[in-house]
């Protein structure tokens, strides 16, 4: 027997085996079972979510010899029949091959007549959008009133170009793309069934490049067994895909947040002489930023990927999420300009050459800390380091001694120019900290002793406190102060957040406010004399927190 390729072997053959499409499915069964039928349908989605098969399936379901139901037997003549494309009452018309006129009359002139076997006759037209317009305009009038033995069945990845006049005579439905992670359980349950060994990476890689079409996947996997020979491996699939190696991706970022610009570009000529596709390459940068800004945003959200979850998991707490947003930007910008460039390889070092140039300032230089007043220091240190030194030997050991002296004296003269009142709420007002903001508002002030300062938040925001995060914070008090400032957030609650102090004030003055207008003779004579009443939403304060 002939070799059967995947993507028709394993064709579902039943709504509970079709992949990816609930919405649609659970709408159709309900309407099999309650005989709610209508007489066109128009299925839309981009190639291989199962639009073809759909309609299959759908017309299983209404010649089933056992009667209209959203599980056909799959074993009576029907069934077995549509299955193998030659039942008689079943008429498949590809758009794209009979886009005129004559063909469309054609074919309606045969849809007076009734069905031979089955309960309806059923048609289903393949891109219909291939149309012509007066092929459209021939079939109006029976697509709105068909004989009562007729369902047309249409199907199309541009419903753009359908007429509308067409699109509101039809029950419509859009397909959806298929994930990646149904079509790598898909893919796993085949590969089972076929006895074939296979490496989750490998499988994953393919899910990916199908680009939700589950009939590409096949067709990916199929390539894949005849390449690989045996064993569906993730280093094999890599070079029959072009795929890039997720080292480089992980390299590059690194060197990215690490502004390391000789390893970046050496990464990318070792990239270029390997061949490797730039546009590729910038495409899975930019799925390799996506997965790393979801994980920080969200932990415990990583889908299975065929990228190392703990390499990326490493990456969430070296970087701020506002730098990836800025990276995201700029890998996809310089994927879209990539054709306009000289070549390839001089986008490409471009574009990494921009992710380094628009690094946060605090990553590119690390500005030394100067005290407040250093004319204090020199008042302080001078007499007394001057007298000492004088008085000291020239042993190393003394010497030694002496520049302990200097430093001690040095960070007393530091730690009285510090100068806190302890109002923590007025000293986040004066931060400039963008999102870190949030993490300042919902904690409160425990202590501020000897350049350390302790904070407390409630568990209910324990997610602000990401590595990132707290290490802004900690920067901004330091450059506000112009010394080291130690930051250690405890989880011990925060009942007296800047955030909650701001809303108890508002609380209070709108409470006061409203008050105040119940009160007032002006509001009390309007109640009475016209039968008003106060809308509390509506009464706002003269004055804002």
């Amino acid at each position: 027997m002939s070799y059967q390729v995947l993507a028709r072997k394993y064709r579902p053959r039943s709504f509970d085996t079709l992949v990816g499409q609930a919405h649609v499915v659970q709408a159709l069964k309900n309407a099999l079972d309650q005989k709610r039928l209508h007489h066109a349908y128009l299925f839309t989605g981009t190639r291989g979510v199962g639009k073809t098969t759909l309609a299959r399936i759908l017309a299983k379901s209404l010649n089933c010899e056992k009667g209209i139901s959203s599980s056909p037997c799959g074993i009576c003549v029907a069934c077995t029949e549509i299955d193998q494309g030659r039942y008689v009452d079943l008429i498949e018309v590809d758009a794209a091959s009979n886009t005129q006129v004559d063909n469309m009359r054609d074919l309606l002139d045969n849809a007076q007549y009734a069905p031979t076997q089955g309960q309806f006759k059923i048609y289903i037209i393949d891109e219909v959008h291939m149309l012509s317009k007066n092929a459209f305009n021939a079939m109006l009038k029976t697509l709105e009133e068909p004989p009562a033995h007729v369902k047309f069945i249409l199907a199309t990845t541009d419903p753009q170009k359908v007429p509308v006049t067409v699109l509101s005579r039809c029950l419509q439905f859009n397909l959806k793309q298929m994930p990646s992670f149904s079509i790598s359980e898909y893919l796993e349950k085949i590969l089972k069934e076929e006895s074939i060994n296979y490496e989750i990476n490998a499988i994953y890689l393919i899910a990916k490049a199908a680009n939700g079409s589950m009939r590409d996947a096949l067709s990916i996997l199929d390539q894949g067994i005849a390449y690989c020979g045996g064993t569906i491996e993730e280093a094999t699939i890599k070079r029959m895909l072009g795929a890039i190696d997720q080292s480089y991706l992980f390299n590059l970022m690194h060197a990215v947040i690490e502004q390391d610009g000789l390893k970046a570009i050496e990464i990318a000529k070792q990239m270029n002489e390997r061949n490797l596709s730039f546009d590729a390459a910038l495409l899975d940068l930019a799925n390799l930023i996506q997965t790393i800004s979801v994980a920080q945003a969200i932990p415990d959200s990583l889908e299975a990927s065929y990228l190392d979850r703990d390499l990326v998991i490493a990456l969430t707490k070296k970087i701020s999420a506002e730098q990836l947003q800025l990276l995201y930007q700029i890998v996809i910008l310089g994927r879209r300009d990539l054709y306009l460039a000289p070549e390839e390889f001089a986008g490409f070092t471009m574009t990494l050459l921009r992710m380094l140039s628009f690094a946060p300032q605090d990553v590119i230089t690390s500005k030394p800390i100067v005290p407040a007043k250093p004319e204090i220091l020199t008042q302080v240190a001078r007499p007394e380091v001057i007298s000492k030194l004088d008085e000291a030997s020239s042993d190393a050991f003394e010497i030694k001694k002496k520049i302990d002296v200097i430093d001690e004296i040095k960070n007393k003269a530091i730690k009285e120019t510090l100068s806190f009142n302890g109002n923590w709420r007025e000293l986040v007002d004066q931060l400039k900290l963008g999102l870190v903001k949030a993490l300042a508002q919902q904690s409160e002030l425990v202590s501020f002793k000897d350049n350390e300062m302790i904070l407390s938040i409630a568990d209910e925001h324990k997610h602000l406190l990401n590595e990132t995060y707290q290490k802004k914070l900690e920067l901004s008090l330091s450059e506000h102060f112009n010394q080291r400032i130690k930051l250690v957030i405890l989880q011990k609650g925060a009942n007296n957040s800047p955030l909650k102090q701001k809303q108890e004030e508002r609380s209070t003055l709108m409470k006061d406010t409203e008050e105040a207008m119940i009160k007032d003779q002006f509001v009390q004579s309007l109640l009475t004399e016209f039968n008003a009443e106060i809308i509390p939403s509506s009464i706002k304060p003269n004055q804002s927190l």
